[in-house]
């Protein structure tokens, strides 16, 4: 598609970006809402859940597209994932449990997998990766606007309106971006030679469900070393050999094994992973803090996260530019992977919502740096025959690392809230119910849970039942539960830090190459030496930062 008109990508590109944006503000209107869900559904325990099962549907229906839309191309896959958002969403406000919050969240997932699996390869169709900068820094920017937007909306929307809104409000955006899609976008044809890789792609789901599984419910469900994880574990690790096996026979792989012989290819999909792991492990607890232990309503929740998505709006289309301008990315990643390790300690020493919003502040301009150049660097260091499981590839190691971050994050979440609140009972802090009347024990009871902080208007419902005289009480209760959780919070963001501090270790070890300025497999200008580097991904000299 590189030989279409400017004018005909640009509106190739609309099209795009309206089912970027479908997907995405119906992912970021959630975050802000979700523990007012939450709280009205029941079911603390299972709320890294919610988040859990929309990344592990997405990251198997980002990997198998991958392949499959190299073969029939990007339009039916867009289209397909765009039908199965619509269906998760619609559902999801249907709702009655947190069971079926779950269930219809994966099913949006499975589409907004096939979403941005198929986008972000379509614009590699279409731009040569010297032009891919600024169109990249186009795409995170609609995940910025997203982002503003959105949890400010579902915060909104859970204090005015039926929480199911914050599901149906964009469904019309939806079948826009359909119609938009089937009008625009090109059609391809099937390369008759290529054959599908069915049992590659059993294999890597089998590999990637128990994965996600053990550690999800590791340190929840199950001990770390329960049968029941370690099982999950061994699973996922058979199904991993065996997928390798399989990968390495078939004609044409699901996801070939010659890319992780590619250094800036695994080094990219490396640090994206526990760039993400970081970013989405960390991030999905703020709320917590500004609700939880601030005791701010859902919407102005929103507008606590807001700075965070301003400041990479605005830097993420400037990188963009400057690297479509200079062909170097590294030192973009150099610089944003520091600001955003600023930005997480501050979170995990915030005291108030100012240090909060200025912490999103720093946060969102390393994001703006960091995010647009891993997509690119592995798009750049492959052929264009590569380029659809190149780009799913990155998507796969981004989702899981978002997934088993949250996973991981929300174990030591839990764990270390636990912790807190037993530490506060034993230090003599918390109320002994035992040493209370029992009428007045049994009304103090419903407050002993951390869920209430997270549902202000019931709290404050329930406050005003209870006497003048048990106020004290009261009071003294709360504030050692958001103590507790703000202690915990602490130890989350700051493990946040320490994985964003090994993604910058490993940038140091990427290697530059130029971004071609056109998409045929080699170009005339390279020497015989630069190409076997850009197979390798090495770089011998002059290149590297």
């Amino acid at each position: 598609m590189e030989h279409l008109s400017h004018k005909r990508k640009v509106t190739i590109m609309m099209a795009i970006v309206a089912a970027m944006f479908f997907a995405a503000i119906n992912q970021t209107i959630v975050s802000t809402a979700m523990p007012r869900i939450i709280a009205i559904l029941g079911g603390m325990d299972y709320y890294t859940w919610v988040i859990t099962i929309y990344m592990l549907t997405s990251t198997i229906s980002t990997v198998l597209v991958g392949k499959l839309s190299d073969i029939y191309g990007r339009k039916p896959f867009i289209l397909g994932g765009i039908v199965f958002f619509i269906i998760g969403a619609f559902l999801t406000g249907f709702s009655s449990d947190i069971f079926q919050l779950i269930t219809y969240r994966g099913i949006q997932g499975v589409g907004a997998g096939i979403i941005m699996a198929s986008a972000f390869t379509a614009v590699g169709d279409l731009f040569a990766p010297r032009e891919r900068g600024k169109w990249t820094g186009v795409m995170m920017a609609v995940f910025g606007f997203s982002s503003i937007l959105g949890p400010t909306l579902g915060g909104f929307i859970v204090d005015h309106m039926d929480w199911q809104w914050v599901f149906w409000i964009f469904l019309p955006l939806g079948v826009v971006a359909f119609i938009m899609i089937l009008l625009m976008f090109p059609k391809v044809e099937r390369k008759q030679a290529e054959s599908i890789d069915y049992w590659g792609s059993l294999f890597l789901t089998l590999t990637i469900v128990p994965l996600l599984l053990g550690f999800s419910w590791a340190g929840k469900e199950y001990a770390w070393g329960s049968t029941q994880i370690i099982g999950l574990f061994a699973a996922a690790a058979v199904s991993l050999l065996l997928f390798i096996i399989v990968e390495a026979r078939v004609k044409s792989p699901v996801l070939p094994l010659s890319l992780f012989k590619n250094s800036i290819v695994v080094i990219s999909n490396m640090s994206g992973f526990l760039m993400n792991a970081g970013m989405m492990g960390a991030l999905i607890y703020l709320p917590f803090f500004v609700q939880g232990v601030e005791g701010i309503s859902p919407t102005y929740s929103g507008y606590v996260t807001m700075p965070m998505s301003i400041s990479m709006v605005i830097i993420s289309a400037m990188t963009g530019r400057w690297i479509t301008v200079s062909g170097k990315y590294k030192r973009y990643a150099l610089l944003g992977l520091p600001i955003m390790i600023a930005g997480m300690l501050i979170m995990a020493y915030m005291n108030s919502v100012t240090m909060a919003v200025i912490a999103m502040i720093v946060f969102g301009l390393g994001l703006g740096f960091g995010m647009p150049v891993f997509s690119l660097t592995v798009q750049n260091a492959v052929s264009p025959a590569e380029l659809g499981v190149a780009t799913a590839s990155s998507q796969l190691f981004r989702n899981l690392g978002g997934t088993i971050g949250i996973a991981v994050m929300g174990t030591i979440m839990s764990t270390s809230l636990k912790s807190n609140l037993e530490s506060a009972a034993a230090s003599g802090h918390a109320i002994d119910m035992t040493k209370l009347d029992p009428a007045v024990a049994g009304q103090l009871k419903e407050f002993a849970n951390p869920e209430m902080l997270l549902n202000q208007p019931k709290l404050q419902e329930l406050q005003q039942t209870l006497p003048e005289q048990m106020q004290p009480l009261l009071t003294k209760m709360i504030d050692m539960m958001r103590d507790a959780l703000s202690s915990s919070l602490t130890t989350v963001f700051l493990a946040g830090t320490a994985l964003l501090v090994v993604a910058l270790v490993l940038v140091f070890f990427l290697r530059e190459i130029p971004l071609r300025s056109s998409n045929s497999v080699l170009e005339p200008k390279l020497e015989e030496k630069d190409r076997n580097n850009m197979k390798s991904g090495n770089l011998s000299s002059g290149e590297v930062i």
